[in-house]
């Protein structure tokens, strides 16, 4: 540890002392013995010894978070103060290395509180949480509004075409002179502290949609007292309902906990209408019926200061500021391809709804078909018209086998990359895996976080993060989490997955492969560090492999005989994927248009009621079905008003044009095979942010992407 570094611990620690009424002794070599003392008590202070870096979570608890991120905070400023005060005339690695190198330590807390946070939370998590969100807003504030450390960058990038960069660092000047304009660097003294006071309001609410969502779904969650009122599950899914129920203190009652979007899985299966009602009803009502949860005031003064900042920031409303820094460019853009796909899939929807209505017309039930009718009735004509059930799958789909056997068969196949379970390392909860990775040369490449069950503690969804960044600069190896919410059988128990958790499986590591794969020089860049509608791009052309017939075959093993699964079960399987289309794209369409309505607001429309403008906004963009709800309601749309998405949520469909585009490039270079896997990981995976990535795709793909692929594939040509 370096003297200043110890100066600074030092100065940190006697604020915390006095507030926390405690004395520290007067001698200087006293204090930083009890510096030296401090760091060795908390993991957070130092770099871990652990294998790539993983984080000792064995060791970490509460109490260390706090005083990790004070010291961690004023470190990153001290560094920053020292770039801009700095006498020395500005130069790339003076000013923009230096700041990349900068606010490690920072890094390093933010992502194991943050995560954890996310996956393994607690009362004191979610206090802590709500205090930070404004103070590290502050921070950021700090740094991009810092006058003197953006006229040094701007010095810089004036400069740079005599400065003989190489292309990587040539972006990375150019990105960070754009963040501190889109951050507000320009902006007047007087502006600057309007901007601080609106981030830091707007880091608040957004923390307490995300804690009111997570909280509500799980207080929401359906209670049934009958083991009867749950037919249409498996005995091993009523046990496991019976064991949450009895996780919660409510033995001999059954609990279905929600998971986050409209849809709810066993909607598609249980039996007794009123049930799925009940379940449906639970769902929708997220955030916008009351009580301490409700969500309706935090949205409407999330848009209005969203659209007040952008205005201050010389756009015409938030989704025009996003939108300007990423590939789609403008709202002209997402507003013409939202809009040319919406008549099509509500087309498409219309037909399915009406041949739903037929099967319960024909039925001895008369009703007409409800959002909570959908999901069972398109369960039914696909056993009608394909002679499939989801649940004739769920065997050759035991979750150890498609982890092992099928996302990590594709990747060594496709990459040459091998897998190794290490059980010697700490985990955060039992259930959670660690696995080494080794590039094909046989080096180290990686740490894989398999975290795939749900709990009350962890939010609902799925995603990929990471608590450590491929760097070429700080000579990090990454460690990947991914996260799914697969319910968690009793002991004993097979976890036995659909075939959308199948997929999401894949595509969650399509993300790990891309921040594991990662090869750049600059953390600016590492992985994921892209465009917000190029991200889902890579995630979603793993996808593909789910279902190849080489890599199904070598997962999809009947849990109990090891049966291959049939070839006659395959076949239903590829003749079904377009099946109910037309519902899947509208729910995800509503969505999407409801999330650009939002953010094309100028701050005199923001409307007095969510519900009302949620109603309209459908209507007026032409995809309101009563039986088609859209995936997210505006009050649980954690995505957008608590996520990194607000005004990005189209980019799924977005990328779903490149990802289109890819399958068919795979499939006309011979499928699953090194070569192709290698372009792919060249072209793509290892450039992160480094390049354009537009330029990766075109370089990838040898032209640029057409939407042909993608209609064809959703039914809508």
């Amino acid at each position: 540890m370096t003297k200043s570094t110890l100066m600074l611990l030092c100065s940190t620690l006697v604020i915390q002392a006095s507030l926390a009424a405690e004395s520290l002794p007067p001698s200087g070599n006293a204090t930083v013995a009890t510096i030296e003392a401090a760091v060795a008590t908390n993991p957070l202070l130092s770099p871990s010894t652990l294998a790539f870096g993983l984080p000792a979570f064995d060791k970490i608890r509460n109490e260390h978070y706090a005083p990790a991120f004070q010291l961690a905070m004023e470190q990153h400023l001290a560094e920053i103060n020292a770039i801009a005060d700095s006498a020395a005339a500005p130069t790339f690695d003076n000013t923009i290395v230096a700041m990349e190198r900068s606010g490690r330590l920072l890094a390093r807390v933010s992502a194991v509180f943050f995560n954890q946070n996310a996956t393994n939370t607690n009362p004191v998590m979610e206090t802590l949480a709500r205090d930070l969100a404004p103070q590290m807003s502050a921070h950021q504030d700090q740094i991009f509004l810092n006058a003197s450390l953006f006229q040094r960058v701007d010095t810089v990038f004036r400069q740079r075409a005599s400065l003989s960069l190489d292309p990587e660092s040539l972006r990375l000047l150019e990105r960070y002179h754009t963040d501190f304009i889109r951050a507000g660097a320009q902006l007047s003294a007087a502006d600057k502290n309007t901007l601080r006071s609106m981030n830091a309001e707007l880091a608040s609410l957004a923390n307490r949609f995300n804690q009111n969502g997570l909280k509500e779904t799980n207080a929401a969650a359906l209670i049934v007292d009958q083991r009867a009122d749950l037919s249409g599950l498996t005995d091993a899914e009523i046990d496991t309902a019976a064991a949450a129920a009895k996780a919660r203190g409510l033995e001999g009652k059954f609990v279905i906990p929600l998971v986050n979007t409209t849809g709810q899985a066993y909607q598609a299966v249980l039996t007794h209408r009123a049930v799925r009602q009940r379940l449906h009803e639970l769902a929708v009502a997220r955030g916008n019926h009351g009580g301490e949860f409700d969500n309706r005031d935090i949205v409407l003064r999330l848009a209005r200061l969203r659209a007040e900042r952008a205005q201050l920031l010389g756009y015409p409303n938030h989704a025009a500021y996003r939108l300007d820094d990423e590939t789609a460019k403008t709202t002209t853009a997402v507003n013409k391809m939202l809009a040319g796909l919406a008549p099509a899939a509500v087309a498409n929807a219309k037909r399915e709804a009406a041949e739903l209505q037929k099967l319960i017309d024909a039925s001895s039930s008369h009703f007409p078909l409800a959002a909570w009718d959908w999901p069972y009735y398109s369960e039914q004509v696909r056993k009608e018209k394909y002679a499939f059930d989801d649940a004739q799958l769920r065997p050759y789909f035991e979750l150890r086998h498609v982890l092992e056997d099928g996302v990590f068969y594709a990747a060594t196949k496709l990459y040459g990359v091998t897998f190794k379970e290490r059980k010697d390392l700490p985990v955060y909860h039992p259930s959670v895996r660690i696995f080494e990775v080794s590039d094909a040369n046989g080096k180290p490449l990686a740490l894989f976080i398999a975290d795939m069950y749900a709990r009350d503690t962890k939010r609902g969804g799925a995603w990929m993060n990471a608590y450590v960044t491929q760097s070429g600069l700080m000579n990090e190896l990454p460690v990947i989490a991914n996260h799914l919410n697969i319910p968690q059988p009793p002991a004993g128990q097979p976890t036995l997955l659909t075939v959308d958790e199948v997929k999401t499986a894949f595509h969650e590591f399509g993300h790990a492969l891309h921040g594991m794969l990662s090869n750049v020089r600059y953390p600016r860049f590492s992985g994921t560090s892209v465009p917000r509608d190029f991200v889902e791009y890579p995630s979603q052309v793993n996808e593909m492999w789910a279902l190849w017939p080489e890599v199904l075959q070598h997962y999809a093993k009947h849990y109990q005989t090891g049966q291959v699964i049939p070839s006659a079960l395959v076949e239903k399987l590829s003749q079904i994927q377009q099946c109910n289309q037309g519902y899947t794209t509208t729910s995800y369409l509503a969505s999407a248009l409801l999330d650009q309505r939002w953010h094309q607001l100028t701050p005199d429309q923001i409307p007095t009621d969510v519900l009302a403008f949620e109603r309209t906004a459908l209507k007026e963009a032409g995809v309101e079905m009563d039986a088609v709800p859209p995936r997210y309601r505006t009050t649980y749309f954690s995505h957008v008003f608590s996520g990194g998405y607000s005004a990005g949520y189209y980019a799924y469909v977005w990328s779903e044009v490149l990802d289109a585009e890819s399958v068919e490039w795979f499939k006309e270079h011979g499928g699953l095979t090194r070569k192709n896997g290698d372009w792919f990981r060249e072209q793509l995976l290892s450039r992160g942010g480094s390049v354009d990535p537009m330029l990766s795709f075109r370089q990838f793909r040898g032209r640029d992407p057409e939407i042909t692929p993608l209609l064809i594939r959703r039914g809508l040509r």
